[in-house]
């Protein structure tokens, strides 16, 4: 049973998380998705990949990946050297 206050994100986000990471390592899947017409046709590819998760979730996850980014670029920044 789902604790509906736990902070984990759902398994979809966490799939479009790994998706995004993919994107961003493996040139040829990115090409792939990148040179296909609209996003239905994008998204289907990514299903066809092995990743559950809708537009949404990826937009979601990579807000996420952001703000990781921003944190951690903010972290670096504020530490003694």
């Amino acid at each position: 049973m789902h604790n509906l206050n736990n902070q984990e994100a759902p398994m979809s986000v966490e799939q479009a998380k790994t998706c995004i990471e993919k994107m961003k390592t493996d040139e040829a899947f990115r090409e792939r998705i990148m040179a296909l017409d609209t996003p239905e046709d994008q998204l289907k590819a990514i299903e066809d990949a092995g990743y559950d998760c809708t537009s949404d979730e990826i937009n979601e996850a990579g807000a996420e990946v952001a703000a990781g980014l921003v944190r951690g670029a903010t972290n670096d920044r504020l530490k003694p050297g």
